[in-house]
């Protein structure tokens, strides 16, 4: 990898060496020590311009391979992922009266999230290491995403998962042929019963807020975003947080772009949690440090008690001069029906908490009508219909009779 200099501490600043099973900073811990991947701009810069970036014919994130932590001959799984539309839906757009708003639909990668983008790197990091077998602890995307990618590669997978886990979710890793171990307790609960599991059979780790190269793979929806805009940044990058990782991601991406010279601006960035789960919205509003929380809301995806990556996530919010907001979850329910109505978009809660976040923070004028917009959709709507039913309520129930058709249909026509 002669486009990565090695690790960096984000806590004290040591660097280390970008080899296999370093992970996090010795000297700070895995629960405080989390680590950055350190690029050599100066070589990306010769390898590669971002016209010729944008000639490529390669469809996927790994058209955006200078800038990422894999060995280029290291095998891939078969899968596209990334190069996700980005949409300019103009029912939305009038709805929330903004001028320049673009969707950023991830629920289109395949496995249905933005996880995708990193799941697919740690499949690769773990072949380049030897490993056989890959696990990880999820409230449910994550670990769908490793289980298709890891399918795709021939891995083993041992997937950790709260009980509350919506039974698509579930669904799509057992048919992936994922071990699926329902945690009967919180996310908390699982992502520590992983951590022991992983460190006592030493299989490898694609718990995005241990592994520093996950990051990287999110960052890919950043990438993207500033190539199909055609390099020109959007004012606000607005989406859910849980973890933090996924934002981390977002502002790592622009970071890089900026630095390489290929932007001459960065956006701020707005990160959404739900009130019934939002320890790192409160700790950002409040200027605090932040205290876990309850994990109490339908956005099951964000619903992390115990943010692993909160450093990270803070840290993007505050360098880029953006802020953080938390939404209820009639909000997000509201969030799913208009962005469908209004876009023909089909968002999870968890996928549009963003877009309900963005909805308020309009409305509370911190995003100004003229502003560009770029709100990331991180999840498909077929991951959790329990609750798309609940926003879109039920379907017009009759008997196979025109006269009983023209009854319920009055007033709808």
């Amino acid at each position: 990898m002669k486009n990565v200099l090695g690790l960096r501490c984000i806590k004290c600043g040591q660097e280390l060496p970008a080899l296999p099973g370093v992970y996090t900073c010795p000297s700070c811990g895995p629960k405080e020590g989390i680590l950055d991947v350190e690029y050599d701009y100066q070589a990306i810069k010769r390898e590669t311009t971002r016209e010729e970036l944008s000639q490529g014919k390669e469809r996927s994130i790994f058209r955006y391979l200078p800038f990422l932590p894999v060995k280029p001959d290291t095998p891939r799984p078969h899968l596209r992922v990334g190069m996700s539309p980005l949409y300019q839906p103009a029912g939305l757009r009038q709805s929330l009266g903004l001028s320049h708003l673009y969707v950023k639909d991830d629920g289109q990668n395949p496995t249905a999230s933005l996880k995708d983008r990193a799941s697919i790197i740690a499949v690769i990091k773990a072949v380049e290491e030897g490993a056989g077998t890959i696990a990880c602890s999820s409230t449910g995307n994550a670990a769908s995403s490793l289980a298709g990618s890891a399918a795709a590669m021939g891995l083993k997978t041992f997937i950790f998962v709260p009980g509350r886990a919506p039974q698509g979710k579930i669904a799509q890793l057992l048919i992936f042929g994922a071990n699926v171990i329902s945690v009967q307790g919180s996310y908390e609960d699982a992502f520590s019963l992983s951590a022991a599991a992983i460190e006592r059979f030493g299989w490898y780790n694609r718990n995005a807020a241990i592994n520093p190269y996950l990051v990287e793979g999110k960052k890919t929806v950043a990438l993207e975003i500033a190539e199909q805009l055609n390099w020109e940044v959007p004012d606000w990058v607005v989406l859910s947080v849980g973890d933090g990782c996924t934002i981390a991601g977002v502002w790592k991406g622009f970071k890089d772009l900026y630095q390489v010279g290929w932007i001459d601006r960065l956006p701020k960035i707005a990160g959404v949690q739900s009130t019934g789960c939002s320890p790192l919205a409160d700790a950002f509003l409040e200027n605090r440090p932040w205290r876990p929380a309850a994990e109490n809301t339908i956005a099951d995806s964000i619903a992390v008690g115990v943010p692993r990556n909160p450093e990270k996530a803070l840290r993007a919010v505050r360098e880029s001069g953006g802020t953080m907001i938390a939404v209820s979850d009639e909000e997000i329910l509201d969030a799913m029906r208009e962005l469908g109505r209004t876009s023909g978009i089909f968002g999870e809660p968890a996928g549009v908490t963003g877009t309900a976040g963005l909805k308020a923070l309009v409305k509370q004028g911190v995003i100004k009508p003229d502003e560009k917009v770029v709100s990331i959709v991180t999840g498909n709507g077929l991951k959790d219909v329990q609750n798309a039913i609940k926003a879109a309520g039920e379907p017009i129930k009759v008997e196979p009779s025109l006269n009983e058709l023209l009854l319920k249909l009055e007033g709808r026509i």
